[in-house]
C-alpha cells in the first residue's frame, strides 16, 4: 500500500513539474499555461495512483490493471490538446502547447507510478525543448528571412 505521505508528495511533484512547464507557456502568453499545465499533470497522477490503488485493494478479488486507467489518459488527453489547435490564416497554431499538455499528462502518469526518475528528466527535456529550442527555432527563422548576398 501507498502510503498517505507518498501519495501526497506525488502530487505535490507532479504539481512543481507540470508548474515549470505550464510557467514556460504562461510566458510565452500560450492558451494553455501554468493552471492548466498543473491540472492536466496532478489529474494524470491521481488517476494513476487510483489505478495502483485499485490494483492493491483487489489483488487476489479480481482482475485489475492499472494501466488501463493510464491508457485513458493518454487518449483523453488529445481531446484537451486538440482544442488548443487552431488555424490562424496559412498556418496552425497551438501544436506546442498541445503536445505539452500531452508530455504534462505522461510526467503525471510517471509521478504517479513512482517512476520519478523518469519524470524528472522528462520534465528536464520538455523545459530544454520549450525554452532553448524556441530560442534555435527563431535564429534558424530570422536567418532565413535576411536577404542573402
Amino acid at each position: 500500500m501507498i502510503s498517505d505521505v507518498e501519495v501526497m508528495f506525488r502530487l505535490i511533484l507532479a504539481t512543481v513539474f507540470s508548474g515549470l512547464i505550464g510557467l514556460e507557456r504562461e510566458v510565452s502568453g500560450r492558451a494553455a499555461g501554468f493552471r492548466t499545465h498543473i491540472l492536466v499533470c496532478v489529474g494524470s497522477a491521481l488517476i494513476m495512483l487510483t489505478g495502483i490503488h485499485l490494483f492493491e485493494q483487489y489483488k487476489g478479488i479480481a482482475q485489475v490493471d492499472p494501466t488501463r486507467l493510464a491508457a485513458q489518459v493518454v487518449s483523453g488527453i488529445g481531446f484537451l490538446g486538440a482544442g488548443t489547435i487552431i488555424q490562424y490564416h496559412d498556418s496552425v497554431r497551438g501544436l506546442t502547447t498541445a503536445a505539452s499538455l500531452w508530455a504534462a499528462a505522461g510526467i503525471g502518469l510517471a509521478v504517479g507510478s513512482g517512476f520519478y526518475l523518469g519524470a524528472l528528466f522528462s520534465t528536464g527535456v520538455v523545459l530544454g525543448v520549450l525554452f532553448f529550442l524556441s530560442q534555435v527555432e527563431r535564429r534558424i527563422v530570422r536567418s532565413k528571412r535576411k536577404p542573402q548576398d
